[in-house]
């Protein structure tokens, strides 16, 4: 069982470099962005992205380390169970979970990003995509007790936590390079997204027919950013309490059909469709695709810039948009 204080213990982020390069008199130095959130990044600092499969149970929330993912998929699992895929890239909380098992729709996204993909167990399909050494991972069920550990304060299969510190002994450990960068967004600059058309709308819900997954956003016109809820409650990280907050909520449909008795999915994530992009409080109708395994926004086959900041996809059912999304003003 893990040591309760480690996971209660404020959470000390294991920050990517200052955001900013410092100037002095004697010397200039050229910024980069980090490439899964556009904010500025010291050059010449690489690191690979790390894919978590988070529990999204109820009994599994609040969740560690949520609120430092630069991108998390929102998909469903078995019936209308969601999980969550949390990737970071620019910055790294000291806690990741709970961790939960993987799908092979979430390896592909994972792959998308050339991240080192972190998991706790998986399905029939999952086993044989991971087995096949589609992406570099670590796997809880080997490392049980070990990399990962289990908390006192959560029953299992929601239980399941890994440290920063130890994802990157793992990944030494595996002889995996984690000195890589990940395949960039496009980004807005400050200008462009002054300047950003679409329908106004402060509130948007999104309903997975359980009250215990059905998600809103919550638009906040100081922050510029977008807070997000699960059966009302606000998202927040379980050691800081901070909370989620969003620049880009990304709302895509996708075909869904149920393969086995447990309720497993397929799910296409490939072929694109129709979506919703929301970006400081506009809303804009538009289209996905799949570029190499990763969800990008498009209108006319052309990629749209982000706002630079955080983003949040949510993955739902075709025809989904119409019937599961609920946009107002209040």
């Amino acid at each position: 069982m893990i040591i309760c204080t480690v996971l209660l213990a404020g959470c000390k982020s294991n920050e990517a470099p200052e955001t900013a390069k410092k100037e002095d008199s004697n010397s200039r130095h050229t910024s980069e962005v980090y490439p899964l959130t556009g904010l500025e990044a010291e050059e010449g600092e690489d690191h690979r992205a790390i894919a978590v499969m988070v529990n999204n149970h109820p009994e599994a929330r609040p969740q560690s380390g949520l609120s430092k993912a630069d991108v998390v998929y929102e998909i469903l699992a078995e019936s209308n169970i969601t999980r969550l895929l949390a990737i970071y890239q620019s910055e790294f909380p000291e806690t990741f979970g709970p961790v939960r098992s993987a799908r092979d729709y979430y390896i592909r996204l994972a792959k998308g990003y050339d991240s080192l993909f972190v998991f706790h167990g998986w399905s029939p399909e999952a086993k044989k995509l991971i087995e096949s050494n589609y992406v570099d991972h670590l796997n809880g069920l080997k490392y049980d007790g070990t990399l990962f550990e289990r908390a006192s304060f959560r029953k299992a299969p929601h239980n399941s936590y890994i440290t920063y510190d130890h994802v990157m002994e793992g990944a030494e450990e595996k002889g995996y390079d984690m000195n890589t960068s990940a395949p960039s967004y496009t980004f807005m600059s400050k200008e462009e997204a002054n300047e950003i058309k679409g329908d106004d709308y402060s509130k948007i819900s999104v309903s997975y027919d359980s009250s215990s997954f059905d998600v809103t956003y919550e638009y906040n016109e100081n922050s510029e950013t977008y807070s997000r809820y699960t059966a009302g409650m606000r998202t927040e990280d379980y050691d800081t309490n901070e909370p989620v907050e969003l620049a880009n909520v990304f709302i895509i449909e996708a075909e869904h059909e149920v393969v086995d008795d447990k309720g497993r999915r397929d799910i296409d994530l490939e072929s694109g469709g129709n979506a919703y992009l929301l970006q400081k409080g506009k809303l804009l109708k538009i289209q996905w695709e799949s570029d190499d395994n990763r969800i990008v926004p498009v209108t006319d086959g052309k990629e749209i810039k982000l706002v630079p900041g955080k983003t949040w996809i949510n993955v739902i059912p075709t025809s989904g948009l119409e019937e599961s999304v609920t946009l107002s003003n209040n």
